[in-house]
């Protein structure tokens, strides 16, 4: 029986169409390769049984292979598996081609991720069969402009969140509309960690506080759930679960970095050293493409025997010069070797990665009046490094991303230290040049 304060509530029409791509890498190497197509297939970083899967195909996932799957496991539950390289320049030339697509049909008003657009509704465009009917199209104009093997699942709702819950609700190619009326009891099949915000530690604190399931979540009035979440968010929560539209949170970059799964071969000190050198200058090349700079580098890395991880961190000067980051991570480099040289198997590193914290924007340049004059003085040298840093930054876009660089590198590994995509985070297509 609704709640008869929710039977008051104000009309909470469809606002949000939200398209989620099925098994996105995997259908881009499927598109790219006719011999992949209805095969079962996992895409991984490197050719290693001791990584694990990126994406899986439809097919794959019939076998219980999912993203994160360790790619021996993933070979043990399906004997025909295919293993495929990442190709991530591909795969954001694919995500712009699809994007252009769907702007044929709908302004697009966010991309979330690599696979994943959320598209506010019109007042036109909001009534049930309409809204199903443009999905349908933006579907069919995927396939046909784009590639047949890129299927994706469409949610419909009132507000962003719940059209991602929907567009989770039947995949692969699916289409589900919710609407108010189903509101919210449609989501109790549900469980609390398919809602974005709500992990391990929160599904625990709102057990504690008599809340195992969305429906009890959805019964305490708006400030009990603020009261048991610990926060405004709580409220928030609530009234999305309800349907109500609420504004989306701003968010802001706060790091830029890289890391990178070695190969078994290349999991000694001086390939770590070289890869970490690479990865700095990646990240301090996006730095300056995006326009900020940095006051913080940290080096963090993976053991190889028990996956613990290791971390350490040094201060940097506002800066977004390459030789300046390679002079921090010079600096920093040590204390890892050391802590590899401590234990018991010895230095081997299973990832690196590099990342450059405290970012505000580039302000105004502060020159000295004399430092044009006085070759030693210190903003004179970043001056000229930092331009330097640009000139290699223009060639690289220019020649390929390994036309120059700063110091040595491992030739044998220097094309796989590529760019990736990360979790909520698309590449410019400029960084596949670094």
């Amino acid at each position: 029986m609704p709640d008869p304060a929710f039977l008051s509530l104000p009309p909470r029409p469809l606002r949000w169409l939200y398209l989620d791509l099925n098994s996105y890498f995997a259908s881009v190497e499927q598109q790219l390769n006719p011999d992949l197509r209805a095969r079962p297939i996992i895409v991984a970083p490197v050719n290693s049984d001791t990584t694990v899967a990126i994406a899986a195909s439809v097919e794959a996932k019939k076998y219980g292979i999912r993203t994160g799957t360790p790619v021996w496991e993933a070979k043990r539950l399906c004997r025909d598996l295919i293993v495929t390289p990442g190709q991530h320049a591909k795969y954001v030339e694919f995500h712009e081609a699809i994007v252009a697509e769907i702007w044929r049909h709908i302004p697009v008003t966010a991309v979330c991720s690599i696979d994943e657009v959320a598209c506010r509704l019109l007042d036109n465009e909001n009534d049930p069969e309409t809204a199903m009917a443009l999905a349908r199209r933006i579907k069919a104009g995927i396939r046909r402009e784009v590639g047949d093997c890129l299927t994706s699942s469409i949610g419909i709702a009132p507000n962003r969140l719940l059209a991602k819950l929907a567009s989770d609700m039947e995949k692969p190619d699916g289409l589900t509309v919710l609407t108010q009326e189903m509101l919210p009891d449609r989501l109790f099949s549900l469980k609390l960690r398919d809602i974005a915000g709500i992990g391990a530690k929160m599904e625990k604190r709102l057990a504690q506080q008599g809340i195992v399931d969305i429906g009890q979540l959805c019964d305490r009035r708006p400030r009990d759930a603020g009261s048991a979440w610990g926060g405004v968010n709580g409220d928030r929560l609530w009234y999305l679960l309800h349907g109500f539209d609420l504004p989306e949170k701003p968010t802001q970059n706060r790091t830029i970095g890289h890391s990178h799964v070695l190969s078994p071969s290349k999991r000694g000190l001086e390939p770590v050293r070289l890869t970490a050198r690479r990865l700095a200058l990646k990240s301090a090349s996006r730095l300056r493409r995006k326009g900020y700079v940095s006051r913080l580098l940290v080096l963090h890395a993976k053991w190889e025997d028990d996956k613990s991880m290791w971390r350490s961190s040094i201060k940097l000067p506002a800066t977004q010069d390459s030789f300046a980051v390679l002079a921090a991570l010079d600096a920093i480099f040590p204390r890892l070797a050391e802590a590899g040289r401590t234990r018991p198997g010895g230095f081997a590193i299973r990832m690196i990665g590099v990342t450059l914290a405290e970012i505000a924007p580039l302000g105004a340049a502060q020159e000295s009046l004399f430092a044009a004059l006085d070759p030693n003085d210190p903003l004179a040298r970043e001056t000229r490094t930092l331009s330097l840093s640009k000139a290699m930054d223009t060639i690289n876009e220019k020649f390929g991303r390994h036309a120059v660089s700063v110091g040595p590198m491992d030739g044998s590994r220097s094309d796989r230290v590529g760019t990736k995509i990360a979790f909520g985070r698309i590449p410019d297509l400029d960084e596949f040049h670094e």
